[in-house]
């Protein structure tokens, strides 16, 4: 049913909030709430993969040249980072409904270009369809914070890890689905290696019909209703307010700090991953099984880190993400050949990148004012990709040059200054969170 609340202003002012829900109607929303953020989520989640584990080699395909095969994936999360402050934008002034939809529905025409420039053979349209590619991602990452919206502050952490979980089942079938999908192309115009991309924007279509169906009243809004009358104003819900608000924050600073650091660690570690196990005889349903298992531990043990982040704290998990991802470096970068050792470490990169995100996402979230959340998670999301994507890009060029095993060195290095924050923070008098 069509919400009047929700409907776009004539005159483009922002869109006015519904009307405040009785707090005895709470629980029931946060759960309808919750339920449909997860079955966008499981259905992205099929999508996403597909082009973390084939970007890479189509890109090599169609470029011609291993020293490309990271702009693949490059373009998917420079996409992801360069949608992230419009959909803030959009999300700020008419709530999480119509910018999970937009970019659902952008990351399906993205998958319909990737198709497009293997049939021509043209790699900057390959590289443009990665990055509309990209907002689907941009939507499942935007999820979490919709799902903190209406959470409970000392829940905040599990609702967030709820929702991530929930892509844990899309994820682990999406590389693997990969090669089934590409064999049914086998023969075709399409490729086996593009084929799954066809079923990439069926997935991502999907998605934006359960949201824009179902995600009513919008969470954004309604957490604006209920909050105080003084964190409620427009004026503190621009993008410039957002960096303000994060200035402000030491433990905000930390935050983005850690989502960003984390996550370029584990994108430019990941993205080469499919290429070193290609060095040593994988095939693709191997490489797929590889990705599946860092997918595992991506998603699957994120309501752990959520429910460590609530009851222990957010630097307590952001403590362990840095260890972990040291460890996944180590365990990656020393495998020589072994696959065995390659997915351990991609198994043990996926925990430490839940860690960093839950702990972080909750702890940025926790930080700042309501009213500025929305446009501090944008940039939240916008410094974590576009640090990922430069990650990236320079990640085939060390694989090329130097080899696998200094890109995780150099991964590993990565983590000092997220480490460093941390333990200072710990050590710094503590202040009352925000509600």
């Amino acid at each position: 049913m069509f919400d009047a609340s929700e409907a776009p202003a004539r005159s483009g002012a922002p869109a006015a909030p519904p009307a405040p829900v009785p707090a005895a109607e709470l629980p029931a929303l946060r759960r309808r709430t919750s339920a449909v953020l997860i079955a966008s989520q499981i259905l992205g989640g099929l999508g996403v993969p597909i082009g973390i584990a084939l970007a890479p080699v189509l890109a090599t395909e169609v470029g011609g040249s291993e020293e490309l095969s990271g702009l693949g994936p490059t373009a998917s999360v420079a996409g992801t980072a360069l949608l992230s402050l419009p959909l803030a934008a959009l999300m700020t002034a008419r709530g999480r409904r119509p910018g999970l939809v937009l970019a659902y529905l952008i990351g399906a025409l993205g998958a319909g270009l990737v198709v497009l420039s293997t049939l021509v053979e043209s790699f900057p349209l390959l590289l443009l369809g990665m990055a509309a590619f990209g907002a689907g991602s941009s939507a499942n990452l935007q999820a979490r914070f919709a799902a903190a919206d209406l959470a409970e502050p000392e829940r905040r952490g599990r609702a967030i890890s709820t929702v991530i979980w929930a892509t844990t089942i899309g994820s682990v079938l999406g590389p693997n689905i990969a090669a089934p999908v590409g064999r049914f192309f086998r023969g075709g115009p399409v490729s086996e290696q593009a084929g799954p991309f066809v079923f990439a924007a069926g997935i991502f279509l999907m998605s934006a019909m359960v949201v824009g169906a179902l995600l009513r009243p919008d969470p954004l809004l309604t957490a604006r209703g209920l909050a105080p009358q003084d964190e409620a104003s427009a004026a503190g819900r621009s993008l410039r307010a957002g960096i303000a608000a994060v200035r402000a924050s030491p433990m905000a600073r930390l935050a983005l700090t850690t989502v960003a650091v984390s996550h370029t660690a584990m994108v430019s570690i990941m993205v080469m991953t499919p290429v070193e196990l290609g060095h040593h005889g994988a095939g693709l349903q191997l490489i797929g099984l590889v990705i599946s298992s860092h997918i595992l531990g991506m998603y699957a043990f994120s309501p752990v880190m959520g429910w460590l982040s609530d009851r222990f704290g957010r630097l307590a998990v952001i403590g362990l993400a840095a260890a972990l991802l040291a460890c996944a470096t180590l365990l990656a970068g020393t495998a020589s050949g072994s696959h065995g050792q390659t997915a351990a470490g991609l198994f043990t990169l996926g925990l430490g990148w839940s860690a960093g995100l839950v702990g972080g996402s909750a702890l940025l979230t926790d930080s700042v004012p309501q009213a500025a959340r929305a446009a501090v998670q944008g940039l939240s999301d916008l410094t974590m990709n576009t640090a990922a994507g430069v990650g990236g890009a320079v990640a085939g060029v060390v694989v090329a040059r130097a080899g696998y095993g200094w890109l995780n060195a150099i991964g590993a290095c990565l983590l000092l200054p997220m480490a460093a924050l941390a333990l200072r923070r710990a050590l710094a008098p503590s202040a009352p969170p925000r509600d």
